[in-house]
């Protein structure tokens, strides 16, 4: 976007030529404030004469590169979601890409003269087509996302006329989580709700085996014996994640266990057999938002990518980004 590119530096300038690292997607960040509003501050958006809009990319070198909203979005997919998914999930994916995008790009970006990164710990993930045909990816799959992309252009959610938070990840495990549950915001359309046949997805379920000196150790836990090592209360989130465990008379969040332990979710159960703890987990991610694994269930079943993301985001319209400009 001009505005910010007018501020690069020369060193910026030069290494935008270099190609964009990618990062598997895992999760994406949200705010944590403990009150809701989905008012979002504006900021001059650079249409181009042929109505396609600019956004400002930070590569993780630092770099920035500029590039067309659209362009952007077609990495964002190709990067986030299997290429084997069902054309009515990249669709919807296409969508909450481009309204998380947007969002930012509305309220002046996350980084210093930049919109969005490629780090989906932060931001969103990338990836170019010349990486996707290179890495195997075959030319007719990169038409049908292209295509995928290019039916919901300008595409956003908006909740209250302003364009959603529009968090996502890999699979729910059953069931979606309440953002309140996950960052402490109650959020009217990220609410907990099924999410069926998820059945035989890649991150449904896993199962992780350590010792349960050192289960204690990650948790900051100084364990004299085997048998002072207990399990106490458990909570629940209204979508089936721990809320509050305590062990060894310690109360730990859900969140905090997953962070402390490195495992996929919050929706997991500790057991332990002799010196032996087995932690198994559903789902893959924050679970607020999107199940990406969800979405592909539905498109497989038959739904529309309208019917996917209304599912997913409750209470939203869908409206296109012109009347935002």
């Amino acid at each position: 976007m001009k505005r910010k590119i007018v501020e690069l530096t020369v060193t910026a300038l030069i290494c935008a030529v270099f190609p964009l690292v990618i990062i598997p997607a895992v999760f994406n960040l949200f705010p944590s404030v403990n009150t809701y509003s989905n008012t979002v501050p504006t900021t001059q958006i650079i249409k181009q004469d042929d109505g396609k809009y600019d956004i400002v990319l930070v590569q993780m070198d630092e770099c920035l590169k500029e590039m067309l909203l659209e362009e952007y979005i077609l990495g964002v997919v190709l990067a986030e979601m299997p290429a084997t998914f069902h054309p009515e999930a990249m669709k919807a994916q296409a969508v909450v890409a481009r309204t998380y995008t947007f969002r930012r790009m509305l309220s002046g970006g996350k980084h210093d003269l930049a919109d969005v990164c490629v780090q989906s710990s932060c931001c969103q993930s990338y990836r170019s087509t010349e990486d996707f045909l290179g890495s195997g990816g075959t030319q007719r799959k990169l038409d049908s996302i292209k295509e995928a992309v290019a039916e919901t252009a300008g595409q956003i959610l908006v909740y209250d006329d302003a364009p959603i938070e529009a968090t996502y990840f890999s699979c729910s495990g059953g069931s979606t989580e309440d953002a309140v549950a996950v960052w402490g915001r109650d959020v009217p359309y990220l609410k907990a709700i099924s999410s069926p046949g998820e059945e035989n997805a890649k991150y449904y379920t896993e199962t992780v085996q350590l010792s349960v000196f050192k289960l204690a150790d990650k948790l900051g836990i100084r364990l004299g014996s085997i048998q002072d090592f207990k399990i106490g209360e458990i909570t629940y989130t209204a979508g089936g994640g721990v809320d509050q465990i305590v062990i060894c008379g310690k109360t730990f969040q859900g969140t905090a266990v997953r962070k402390l332990l490195g495992i996929r979710s919050t929706a997991f159960v500790i057991t332990v057999a002799g010196n032996t703890a087995t932690i198994t987990t559903k789902g893959y991610g924050h679970r607020v938002g999107m199940s990406q694994y969800g979405a592909q269930a539905m498109g497989n079943a038959g739904s529309s990518y309208q019917e996917i993301l209304f599912h997913y985001y409750q209470g939203v319209d869908l409206k296109t980004i012109d009347g935002f400009c």
